[in-house]
């Protein structure tokens, strides 16, 4: 990057690696630890650098939302019925092609989310596949038996 070298003594400061006098630039950066065991606390990066940022409630609780919000959609989709039964097999065998693959990458982002190990996206990532499935997959809220096995997708394995 232009002749400019980190010195592992001054964490933070970059040092012109041209001739040695060159002026030091400080650059502060609250740097995340990358944690690998569970931990509370809002200050945690989750699914993308930076990303709810650095002692921020706010972001860290959009956060939250966004994770619960995604496993959700995920259980929606695990048991939508958008398919008609006499829908042309190509067409219909895209379309399931298509909503898999948005299901498998929406479920691959929330397991992203909970390798951040915060217990809150943990807990949220939980609660947002049981209330899907409450609402979407369970006999709560399909009284026929006959709806309680349809849906365009196979059941996840896990």
């Amino acid at each position: 990057m232009g002749g400019m070298v980190m010195r592992p003594s001054a964490p933070g400061a970059m040092i012109n690696g041209s001739g040695g006098g060159g002026m030091p630039e400080m650059m502060h950066h609250h740097r995340m630890m990358m944690h690998m065991t569970f931990f509370w606390g809002k200050n945690a990066e989750i699914l993308f650098p930076g990303w709810p940022g650095y002692d921020n409630l706010g972001m860290y609780m959009l956060a939250l939302v966004v994770v619960f919000m995604l496993a959700f959609f995920v259980e929606f989709l695990s048991s939508c019925k958008l398919i008609k039964e006499s829908s042309n097999r190509v067409a219909a065998g895209s379309l399931q092609t298509l909503l898999h693959g948005i299901r498998i990458g929406l479920a691959y982002m929330v397991m992203l989310a909970v390798m951040s190990f915060n217990v809150g996206v943990f807990l949220v990532a939980i609660a947002g596949h049981a209330a899907g499935f409450f609402f979407f997959g369970s006999r709560a809220f399909n009284p026929s038996p006959e709806s309680w096995k349809t849906s365009d997708l196979p059941p996840m394995s896990c």
